[in-house]
């Protein structure tokens, strides 16, 4: 059995056609790029009803339509699960995905022997990811969420913590401090793989500024750090061409004056999550498709040595926990639309693009509704009447 340091190397060199060791590691052929786009709680009926609703907001037959990333040449299912659990997190799937090793549910890259919230025993064996590999060999490396950058899915990727919810320092119990453990904003800024994340934009700056620093955007106070440390600043002040962007004006500063191959951006654009695409700001916040754009431009110009990206649709998930169907389903097309930017840019003969959910969710497509019945509204069978219930 291989050991679990090598098991994420080897995903890595499988990805870039090769395997082996560390060093050994480099691309001989095929992709030397690769794009991870990931749709939290994206399930098959979230796509099958995505899929109607694109079509249907363009007036074409919903039914037949195809999404971006439905039209990639191939196709397969993959299983998610936790080794404690029969229906995963976001935390253990992830993990899963940039390791190669199945852990439990709430923990993020660290073996599934270990229990969560068990600080000292998760110190012992961090399980090494993708991104940290890729780090490693020299690859330019980024993460796009719409949901907070110290999150589950996107925080497996750099971070090794016993427990998701540990994503600032207010959160971290104090024998876990006692131990060594640090938060999953802390592990971003001192991140210590290469030169650390090149391009990181999504939510969650709360998390990242002192309890008593105002927000710029909604005038009231920002952080929840008690430690009294501006990670940002930290973070800006470690790389020699280190930018930060808060909204749509301070992003679209810091493309202008990007340095090719050199420039390395940090952009938190709400103290939380993102807004929801439907409920999205566009005049100060930027789509899902303009920060992919924009982290696979910054990763690509002037890099001869390859890069991975992550770019994750974050609020799929978080809509369908709320039983919002359009919500869900808006930023379903949101995160295709991204695919399709990418897609577009890319030469796919060095790039390897993979699109994929980590779970699903209970939404459902009632009854046998006639073709081009909304996706959204109430249940018409082909005579013309309502489906209603036996009640």
């Amino acid at each position: 059995m291989r050991k679990p340091v090598l098991l994420s190397c080897c995903l890595l060199g499988t990805l870039l056609s090769g395997c082996g060791s560390m060093d050994a590691v480099q691309p001989t052929s095929g992709p030397r790029n690769v794009v991870l786009f990931l749709g939290d709680g994206m399930g098959i009926s979230t796509i099958t009803a995505a899929r109607i609703h694109a079509g249907q907001k363009q007036g074409l037959p919903g039914e037949a339509y195809s999404l971006a990333f439905e039209k990639l040449p191939n196709v397969a299912l993959i299983k998610t699960y936790n080794t404690d659990l029969q229906v995963p997190d976001s935390a253990g799937t992830m993990s899963a995905l940039v390791t190669g090793v199945k852990t439990r549910a709430g923990v993020l890259s660290i073996p599934p022997s270990v229990n969560r919230g068990n600080c000292p025993e998760a110190l012992k064996a961090p399980l090494p990811t993708l991104l940290e590999e890729a780090e490693a060999l020299g690859l330019r490396t980024g993460l796009v969420t719409t949901a907070r950058l110290t999150h589950a899915t996107p925080a497996a990727n750099y971070a090794h913590s016993a427990d998701r919810n540990w994503e600032d320092d207010t959160t971290m119990p104090v024998p876990a401090t006692g131990a060594g453990c640090r938060d999953i904003a802390r592990q971003f800024v001192e991140f210590g793989g290469g030169d650390g994340v090149d391009v990181a934009l999504g939510g969650g700056r709360a998390n990242f500024f002192p309890e008593d620093t105002m927000d710029p955007e909604y005038a009231k106070p920002l952080g929840r750090r008690k430690d009294n440390r501006d990670l940002v600043a930290e973070w800006v002040a470690a790389g020699a061409d280190r930018r930060y962007a808060w909204d749509r004006a301070t992003f679209e500063a810091a493309l202008a004056t990007a340095e090719p191959g050199s420039t390395q951006l940090l952009g938190l654009f709400e103290p939380s999550h993102m807004q929801y695409d439907a409920d999205r700001d566009t005049a100060a916040e930027p789509a899902l498709a303009e920060l992919a754009i924009a982290a696979l431009d910054l990763l690509s110009s002037g890099n001869q040595d390859g890069y991975y990206l992550v770019v994750e649709g974050g609020r799929i998930d978080h809509a369908h926990h709320q039983g919002n169907a359009y919500r869900a389903l808006e930023d379903t097309l949101a995160f295709d639309a991204a695919v399709a930017a990418v897609l577009e840019r890319v030469d796919l003969e060095d790039t390897l693009v993979l699109v994929t959910a980590d779970h699903s969710h209970t939404l459902t497509i009632s009854g046998y509704p006639v073709r081009g019945n909304p996706i959204l509204g109430k249940v018409r069978i082909p005579t013309g009447a309502l489906l209603c219930g036996a009640d």
